[in-house]
């Protein structure tokens, strides 16, 4: 009888004592009731990243409009090598898409499912240059010409599209 009694009382007197707070008895691992050979060790810090914020522009007919991601991304997107990264998107005659990255040559998408093109408050008036990190795009009435400072570049328009 006196067995029934100790034990929900022993158990009772665990459970108050961790709902407490109140130290765990010290056992054979030393000290600090951890046992022997586990040491903590600090957490390191993760370098903290600074996302930026990404640029928009429509041409004039509304028919292209671009995005331009920053180097490390945004907060809502990422490229895949980190960016920067400018894509464009041409609506007719056929929507697609050209992309230039941090390097390599342009591509172009011609099966794009995220169609959404063309929706800034950004106009690039004909005849003017918008640039941003290693990227430099001249409107004119004939299209979009966007390079890259290492000379890759795409070409958009509704009679041509080139990507090199």
């Amino acid at each position: 009888m006196r067995f029934l009694i100790a034990v929900p009382a022993f158990l009772l007197s665990c459970t108050l004592a961790l709902a407490s707070g109140a130290p765990t008895p010290e056992g054979p691992g030393g000290e600090s009731g951890q046992p022997r050979g586990l040491a903590t060790q600090p957490v390191e810090k993760l370098p903290t990243r600074t996302l930026g914020v990404a640029e928009d522009f429509i041409l004039p007919s509304g028919n292209i409009g671009c995005i331009y991601i920053p180097e490390g991304g945004t907060a809502v997107y990422q490229p895949a090598d980190g960016g920067p990264e400018l894509s464009c998107d041409r609506v007719e005659p056929k929507y697609l898409r050209a992309t230039l990255g941090r390097s390599g040559k342009a591509s172009v998408k011609s099966n794009v499912g995220d169609q959404g093109c063309c929706g800034s408050a950004n106009t690039l008036d004909y005849g003017e240059t918008w640039s941003a990190g290693p990227f430099t795009c001249y409107s004119e009435r004939t299209g979009l010409t966007c390079e890259r400072n290492d000379g890759h570049s795409f070409l958009l328009s509704r009679a041509r599209v080139r990507a090199d």
